[in-house]
This record gives structure tokens, sequence and C-alpha cells, in this order.
């Protein structure tokens, strides 16, 4: 239904939103891997003067099974108070959640109970194939002119190419493949923009043969795997230029592009360098007239006493790859995250000068070698480690969840990845967990924790066009 006014979580700036009333509610998608129970998006409490915080207070269960519920979105958020392509009279109200196992997309209505989100539709995969041609939906982005949704796979038989398919607003029917004209790229995976300027961003992982059964050696170490940026232009919707990185820097997954919208950089997460098993970050600019990426982070592998004790996929190396898996950019352009999955870590960098990145922080829970636990289960030793980070628009809150995608987290942890999630605080003067929040085991219901998206909004779900 129409508004009114326009919904009062959108914000023309950054500015308004760092000043935005607290989340207290967050949306947290899981997923069975055996796909012998439907998935789900559990509710947690996140208001720190609930008698129930910390804790799951709902759930909404998908209607089949084996979707591997991944990256899910809000159907609308503060570009809709963009001037070219506004939409102010749409609510931020529903949760736009695709299966990447399945291709189907579900939408969750929040509005009436946000503690018990109701199905209102669903996308089937054939839906998606023949309207877009394209298969395993992954990324939900709010933006002009509809609901840009990343795909990694093609149609009809076709493992690619992969790229992003166009939701309506209001009636989530899908309207299309976004691009007219893709250029050389074949590879998807995640989409950003820098809104004011009409320039899209992508990056790549690889088709779904190449993933859907975890990282696979060979592919890895031929350097098959993505590792390009790709920039287009947004309103004629074609590509412009190819960035590499180079191809030992593979798997090129997480764009996070500065909120500031009269700044033209962004930065760029690396799974690993197939060289010397380093992690980076990448800052992607302009130089002149074109764009250009710059390593600005590199993160090495840590050795092991005893190569015996590790999964068999990285005995060979005796050390463990930091994995990069996910980064996340404060509102205020401050702080980047750095979800080291493999090592266990989260990092915190001040990147007020995005070419120079500095330390500013660091936490470890979980990890291949360490199993590091929780501040407030110090006997409990923890599979898995940050993965997804969600920050909350003041900045500082930080959420992160254990689950990285289901045949990763059987190639890495092999016993088991189990399922929590953690809480930040994250100020000046420090960054540490909050012992009160840690939900986990049983709090999922078996199901693994993946994404979070905070209700109201949050970092890496909005977009503004004005500074």
């Amino acid at each position: 239904m129409a508004l009114w006014k326009p919904d009062p979580t959108f914000y023309a700036s950054p500015r308004d939103a760092v000043s935005a009333p607290p989340e207290k509610l967050a949306y947290v998608a899981a997923f069975d891997r055996a796909a012998a129970k439907p998935d789900a998006i559990a509710v947690l409490d996140v208001d720190p003067g609930s008698d129930s915080y910390g804790g799951v207070v709902g759930w909404a269960d998908m209607p089949s099974t084996g979707d591997e519920l991944h990256h899910f979105g809000w159907n609308a958020c503060s570009s809709a108070l963009c001037p070219y392509a506004p939409h102010p009279h749409v609510e931020r109200r529903y949760l736009i959640v695709p299966g990447l196992r399945s291709s189907r997309i579900h939408v969750f209505d929040t509005k009436d109970d946000p503690l018990k989100p109701q199905l209102v539709k669903t996308l089937e995969a054939a839906e998606l194939a023949k309207r877009a041609g394209y298969s395993r939906p992954h990324t939900v982005h709010c933006g002009p002119a509809g609901l840009y949704v990343t795909a990694l796979g093609g149609a009809d038989g076709e493992d690619g190419p992969g790229g992003i398919a166009l939701l309506d607003h209001t009636s989530f029917e899908v309207l299309g493949r976004w691009e007219v004209d893709r250029g050389p790229q074949y590879f998807a995976y995640d989409a950003w923009w820098h809104i004011a300027h009409d320039v899209l961003v992508t990056s790549e992982w690889g088709t779904p043969s190449m993933i859907e059964d975890g990282v696979v050696a060979e592919l890895l170490l031929g350097r098959k795997y993505g590792h390009a940026l790709h920039f287009w232009d947004l309103r004629k919707r074609k590509h412009v230029q190819t960035v590499d990185l180079g191809d030992e820097h593979q798997m090129a997954l997480e764009l996070r592009p500065a909120h500031d919208p009269t700044k033209l950089y962004g930065f760029a997460g690396v799974v690993v360098s197939v060289e010397d098993l380093s992690a980076s970050v990448w800052l992607w600019h302009r130089d002149g007239d074109t764009w250009a990426a710059k390593k600005v982070i590199s993160i090495p592998a840590e050795a092991v006493a005893d190569p015996a004790t590790l999964p068999p996929v990285i005995q060979p190396f005796g050390a463990v790859p930091p994995l990069v898996s996910d980064i996340d950019l404060s509102v205020d352009d401050q702080w980047l995250y750095v979800s080291c999955w493999g090592t266990g870590e989260l990092k915190r960098y001040d990147v007020s000068d995005p070419f120079n990145p500095v330390e500013a922080g660091s936490v470890r829970i979980g990890g291949i070698a360490g199993r590091t636990p929780h501040p407030a289960a110090p006997d409990q030793p923890l599979a898995g480690g940050p993965q997804m980070v969600e920050v909350s628009r003041d900045g500082t809150r930080v959420y992160v969840t254990n689950s990285l995608y289901g045949a990763w987290d059987d190639q890495f942890f092999p016993d088991g990845v189990g399922a929590w999630m953690a809480k930040l605080d994250s100020t000046p003067e420090g960054f540490t967990f909050d012992e009160r929040f840690f939900p986990h085991g049983d709090d999922f219901r078996g199901l693994r924790p993946h994404q979070t998206r905070l209700q109201g909004g949050d970092a890496s779900s909005d977009s503004y066009c004005y500074p």
C-alpha cells in the first residue's frame, strides 16, 4: 500500500542514517544442510533493554525444502528517495529471500507482525529462468527502477553466464535480465553501485558447477575462479570496463562502495591468493578517465605446528588461509570490517584514508585451528568463524554469523560447523564482544545461520543520493 509520507526508515543522506534510532530486531537466514526440513528466517531480539535480548523471538519457515538460504534483502530502502528514479511511497516491509540451490525467491511481509514474517509470494525457478535467463539467485539490492538480484548461473541447463535479474518493486514479478550489453562478463557474484554517478560494479565467484560441491582444488590451483571487477553504466545497463586483479587472486566476492555519494571508491574482498594463501582487500577508484584497483590490505595465512590436525582440503599447505568471505563498511565510511572465516578473526580497519587502511581492532572466535570460544561460554570450542558481518546504521553494533556455504562448511570443518551468532560493540576506544549476546546451538533449531538484516536498515542494504 502506498504511503502519504516516505517510510521513516528511508534517509536522504548517510549523515541522517547514522543518527537513526537503533534497531530492535534482526532477521537471520538459516538453512538445513541436509535439506530434510525447511530453511527459515530467525528473528532475534537485539534490544539491550529487553528481557529476551539475544534470543530467538520469532521464526518463519520456508514453504519447502532444499533452498539453502544465503543472501537476502529489503524490498525498498533509502535509494527510493533518489531524484531521478523516485519511489518515495514504497515501504521497507518485505524481505526478498532467494534460495541459492533451489533458485526460488520468497517474499515475506514483516509489517503486521515483525516477529512472524508472512509468506506472500514465491517465484519459482522456472519463472526466473523464463523471464531473465538466470538461476541460483544470490544477492538482493533495492535500487532505482526495481530490485536487483544477482544470479550465479544461466538457465535451461546452461552453467552461465551469471548476471542480474530485475524485479518489480511492488508486484515482485521478474521484469527480465538487467544487462543490455554484458561485454566480456561471465562470472557473477555481488553487485553494488555509485548511484549518484550511474555506475554499477559487479564481482566474480564462479558458475554453479564450480561452487556447489565446495572448492574444487584443480580449478583453484588452475586459477579458474573469478578474479576481476566489472564496471557498468547503470542507466544504459552496459558494460564499460573490466579491472583484472590478477589470476592469483581467486574469488573476488563482496563489494562495499563508499556511502557518501560524492565519493567514487569502494572495497572488494578477495578470498585467497594461490601463491601464498593470503587474503586481501582491494580499493577500486577513479584513475583519470578509467577505473583502477589497488590492493590496500593483505592478510597472511597462519602456519600450524601439526598439519595433520587440519582438514584434508588444506593439509598439504600446512597453514590456515584467512579466507576473507565478507567485508562491511560503516555508514560514515570510517570503519571497514573484514571477516577471516578460516582463521576465526574479525578485523577492524580505520579507512578514513581509503588508500591507507590502519588496523584498529581484532577479535578471535572459532577458526579452523583455533576453535576460540565466545567469552560468554569460555569452555565451549567453536567451529566456523566470523562470516557474514552486518553493521548498525550508527556503526556501534556489529553482528556476525558463522556459516559460509554448506559445501564449504563441510570441507573446512568436516567435524561440523555448528551454529552461532555474536555481536561486537565498536567504538573509537574499543572493539569487544557483547557477552550478553550469544545465540547458538539449539537456538537455531538445527539450522546454520548465514546472513543478517537489521530492522529499519543496516550498513550494507542502503544507498544514498545526497551527501
